[in-house]
């Protein structure tokens, strides 16, 4: 795939060698004033006009024989929309021709004019090939799971089972017993007892969150296979998604790594200040120092991560390297931050309520296995028992096989969707899927080249 193609949108320009307002007409719409008629007067009707003429703007032609030497009429327009006159040799009637001219567009006024708006889009797959709306982009995810549900959930689940086990270890064996959150819960607790438990509480959250972390973005780099083969409307099977992925795999998990390594380089730069002067000896100035640099450094790392979210996609389906893929996503990304960052926060949010409906009850039958029971894990005096980590487990893998195809799915069809705006990528899309009228194009007639 060429790295910036251009991109021709349709306009209402005239076609070449017209000028405005001279292209064919739609039938039943007004003719031209006549400048002259037959006869010998131009205000009254020759020998050869009726006195009792049509209202002005119905006149329709014979259909009798012909008069020697007079064009025959027209074919009547055939089925579809009303009014459509004869298509032309370029697809439509004074259409450009070559692969980009779309059926029926050159009409005075552009699209719509006087025959019904344009022809829908091609959709061979999941979405439409068009620029999508954020409704589109939530069905083609959805669909994407109900049509290649085996896929899916073969990917789903053994991701999501890896992840789970891990969590499930590392917190059974090692962050159980580091991590005491009953200060958060006493008034009498002194302020660094109350420091610790929250560190505590930060270090084992930050932990569950970077496996998860990780499980979604390899997660989201195999379905992108499965994505894009639904968006084409072709077969896919597991082996077909890891046979895509494979060669990339490596360069993933370094774009994830760098990723996380330039959210922690920013979450550092934002606390030193306040550490450094807390070390000096003005601690209640080096506190509200931290807590600003701690927002800051947060709007950062966000303005960062959803700048780089399309980074995966263009890694995976473009075959780049990294600091490519980052480019792309970047490039992709510039002008629409807030509604990708829109887009992306409500998928999240839908994925989450989806599998909380999941996960609760199975962390509320855990908990009542547990030592302290539901109350001692609510206020934080109780201990997770391997039978709350185990049954917990089972219920986020369940969950978590909802929202990794949510999430993958959204942020690979946003990846699509902003190429199709940006680089005409629809018309690639319906080539490779062998949409009829969309044939290899006439060299020097691709956009872009």
């Amino acid at each position: 795939m060429k790295d910036t193609p251009g991109w021709a949108s349709p306009g209402s320009a005239p076609s070449d060698g017209q000028e405005p307002g001279t292209s064919d007409r739609p039938t039943g719409s007004q003719p031209p004033e006549q400048s002259e008629q037959p006869g010998t007067q131009p205000q009254s009707p020759g020998s050869k006009w009726s006195k009792e003429q049509p209202p002005p703007g119905q006149w329709s032609a014979p259909t009798g024989p012909q008069a020697p030497g007079q064009t025959p009429p027209p074919p009547p327009p055939g089925p579809g929309w009303a009014g459509r006159p004869p298509m032309g040799p370029g697809g439509g009637y004074g259409a450009p021709t070559g692969p980009a001219a779309h059926p029926g567009y050159g009409a005075p006024g552009g699209w719509g004019a006087g025959w019904g708006g344009p022809p829908p889009a091609a959709k061979p797959g999941v979405i439409p090939l068009r620029p999508l709306g954020v409704g589109e982009i939530l069905d083609g995810a959805v669909s994407t799971m109900r049509a290649y549900w085996r896929t899916v959930l073969g990917i789903s689940l053994t991701v999501a089972i890896v992840t789970e086990t891990v969590v499930v270890l590392l917190q059974g064996l090692v962050l159980d017993g580091t991590t005491d959150t009953s200060a958060l819960n006493d008034p009498s607790a002194s302020l660094d007892e109350q420091t610790t438990a929250m560190r505590d509480v930060m270090v084992n959250s930050g932990v569950v969150l970077l496996i998860s972390l990780i499980g979604t973005i390899i997660a989201t780099a195999l379905l992108t296979a499965v994505t894009s083969r639904a968006v084409l409307g072709k077969p896919v099977n597991l082996k077909d998604a890891w046979r895509d992925a494979r060669p990339q795999v490596p360069r993933l998990f370094g774009l994830i790594f760098l990723l996380l390594l330039i959210a922690a380089v920013v979450g550092t730069v934002g606390v030193l200040p306040g550490a450094l002067v807390s070390a000096g000896g003005n601690g209640a100035a080096g506190a509200a120092l931290a807590v600003l640099g701690t927002l800051g450094a947060i709007v950062v790392a966000l303005w960062l991560m959803i700048r780089f979210s399309l980074a995966s996609p263009a890694l995976m389906l473009e075959k780049q390297g990294i600091g490519k893929a980052m480019g792309r996503s970047a490039k992709l990304v510039r002008g629409s931050w807030w509604r990708i960052f829109g887009i992306q926060l409500l998928a999240l949010i839908i994925a989450n309520l989806l599998a909380a409906i999941v996960v609760v009850p199975f962390a509320l039958a855990g908990a009542a296995m547990s030592d302290g029971g539901i109350g001692g894990l609510i206020d934080g005096t109780g201990s997770y028992g391997w039978a709350y980590l185990v049954v917990s487990g089972i219920g986020s893998v369940i969950g978590s096989m909802i929202t990794y195809p949510i999430a993958a799915g959204v942020v690979v069809l946003l990846y699509i969707d902003q190429r199709i705006r940006r680089e005409a990528l629809d018309l690639d899309l319906a080539r490779a899927a062998g949409v009829q009228g969309f044939d290899s194009p006439t060299p020097g007639n691709t956009p872009g080249s």
